[in-house]
């Protein structure tokens, strides 16, 4: 046998056994009579120890090993002389009587520990190695615990998990299709999933009342830190159900992950609907860990004589707690930090309210003490405080107050990685419409029920009518969402309708879940949590790349395995696929 133990269960209760162990040599230690090797696995780390008195021949040997040689070791479980209480095996060594080098090892391009000297484009074309280190290893362990709790909690409400297939039809609406040419069908293409949804109302109707799936889906869409063109999802439908069963039911699965993966109690998750998100956050996934809710300044700062102001749509504030004492070189780094393309903000307004409860600001030409010292009672302010403003179009200056909201809130602390704000937001517009195509788009998608007691607004008024839908935010970050679905028939066409299909695109494009509505569709709901992000949210990472064994780079590239790639002429042939070579 490879070996009897591994290399972090051994303790000081089996000292005098003899084991053999095998490994990946982490590191060693010559000391000249005595050779250290800490030996490691997916288990943890042991010291080996070599004695150049008693077998010199043994000790020689060890000497010439490299890291990341993977070895095979006999030998005594004794006693540490020099315990290492930050090793779970710390006070035990093995006493070698015996090795044997498995597979040698070249020099890795990075050092294989914790604090890696690797960057992230190094460490991701040598994953393989990357993933020998404790921290990845740790997430993939979190990762896999999640999943084996997902099934635990699921199974034991009696859903059935279901695979879906990953050869679709591509449909227009949502991100961009990853397509897949058919040898068989020349000129014709599978799409891969963006998700299971129209599968797991299929489902529905055949009479599974309750499905779900840790499932992989695709998007071909520009990506970031939290963002990759595939994904996971944990994926699940109920029939019979309205809106209150479903939150009810996946409240309790987030609460059932975080008992039993952190031990962390969750109370019940509070409810806000959408429009108060934007009120008072300016976003539909607000971070509530910490206040700085927004203060509608707009009928105290028009009428004064400032431009900025008078000719805005809005002027929006927040109070930071504390900020009086900011420099100006301190304001004007935020300010140009505002002006960057990213947020676009012309300017920032700011308002000190001083020890002695003066206010000082950057508009004092157009505001006196009186005019400041309404707009710091509307705010909430105390002394010390500093008040942050901006003024615009209503919804951009949402958008730019809720970036700096949050960027106070990291820099003061506010956002700690290991307290949890959960969050269900509801009652979305069903649909926003394009000015450039002239035509609506369904916010969630185009299967969301509308509100029941909305849906005669879809013939007269239908960009008032809202969602039955509701998304799961945690610490401001959108972890799931999901909806009643339409099962009628007459209003899925009318939605189809609203959404610029014609009657024929609709029937082609989605003939198969129209007619299965007329075949006794039950009502039923359900949504999605996103695995990766709910991985990371775990492990206290605002990035799902090392929760992910084989990520991509932010340019879709597998850059280990040099992917995507072009492929033989053959295959084109075969395929019916005719490549045009872009010119230079």
């Amino acid at each position: 046998m490879y070996r009897s133990a591994t290399c972090g269960e051994l303790r000081i209760s089996d000292v005098g056994k003899e084991v053999v162990l095998a490994g990946w040599v982490q590191r060693s230690r010559d000391l000249g009579g005595m050779t250290f090797v800490d030996l490691r696995d997916r288990y943890g780390l042991t010291q080996l120890a070599f004695n150049m008195d008693t077998n010199a021949a043994l000790c020689e040997e060890a000497r010439k090993w490299g890291r990341e040689f993977v070895v095979q070791v006999e030998g005594k479980v004794v006693e540490r002389y020099s315990k290492n209480a930050n090793m779970l095996t710390g006070e035990i060594e093995i006493e070698a009587t015996g090795c044997k080098v498995l597979n040698a090892s070249l020099t890795p391009p990075f050092t294989i520990e914790d604090d890696s000297d690797g960057g992230d484009d190094l460490r991701m074309q040598w994953r393989f190695l990357d993933l020998r280190r404790n921290p990845l290893k740790q997430n993939l362990m979190l990762r896999h615990k999640l999943g084996i709790e997902t099934r635990k909690y699921l199974d034991s409400l009696e859903f059935l998990e279901i695979e879906t297939p990953y050869l679709i039809k591509s449909t227009p609406e949502g991100a961009r299709d990853f397509v897949v040419p058919s040898r068989m069908n020349p000129g014709q293409f599978y799409a891969l999933p963006q998700s299971p949804q129209t599968f797991k109302q299929l489902l529905m109707v055949s009479g599974y009342d309750r499905y779900y799936q840790i499932v992989r889906c695709f998007r071909d869409e520009d990506l970031r830190a939290d963002r990759q063109p595939e994904f996971t999802q944990i994926d699940c439908e109920m029939a019979f159900v309205e809106q209150e069963d479903i939150l009810n039911t996946f409240e309790g699965l987030i609460r059932h992950l975080f008992k039993a993966v952190k031990n962390v109690d969750i109370p019940e998750v509070p409810r806000m609907l959408y429009s108060e998100a934007m009120r008072l956050y300016g976003s539909d996934k607000p971070d509530i860990r910490f206040g700085m809710t927004f203060k509608d300044l707009t009928d105290l700062g028009q009428g004064k004589g400032f431009g900025v102001f008078d000719s805005a749509q809005a002027v929006l504030a927040i109070n930071v707690p504390g900020c009086a004492s900011y420099t100006r070189a301190q304001l004007d780094e935020l300010t140009e930090w505002m002006k960057r393309p990213q947020i676009g903000a012309k300017g920032l307004i700011y308002v000190r309210c001083n020890e002695d409860g003066s206010y000082k600001s950057s508009v004092d030409k157009f505001f006196d003490g009186e005019a400041l010292a309404a707009w710091g009672e509307r705010c909430e302010t105390k002394p010390g405080d500093l008040i942050l403003v901006l003024s615009g179009d209503l919804n951009t200056t949402r958008k730019q107050l809720n970036e700096l909201r949050l960027l106070m809130g990291g820099r003061l602390g506010l956002r700690n990685s290991e307290v949890f704000a959960p969050l269900w937001v509801m009652d979305f517009p069903l649909l926003e419409f394009n000015e450039e195509e002239g035509r609506y788009f369904a916010m969630h998608h185009p299967f969301t029920s509308p509100k029941p007691d909305q849906i005669h607004l879809l013939d007269t008024d239908p960009g008032s009518v809202n969602a039955n839908a509701y998304d799961f935010v945690l610490n401001g970050v959108e972890i799931g969402g999901g909806s009643i679905r339409i099962h009628d028939r007459n209003v899925q066409a009318r939605m189809f309708d609203l959404l610029g299909f014609t009657k024929e695109e609709a029937q082609a494009q989605f003939g198969f879940l129209l007619n299965a509505f007329e075949y006794g569709a039950p009502p039923h709901g359900g949504l999605a949590f996103g695995f990766d992000r709910l991985c990371s949210l775990f492990g206290g990472s605002e990035g799902i790349r090392d929760f992910i064994a084989f990520p991509k780079n932010n340019s879709g590239r597998d850059v280990m395995i040099d992917a995507p790639s072009e492929i033989s002429d053959l295959q084109l042939n075969e395929l019916s696929i005719v490549v045009k070579k872009l010119e230079n």
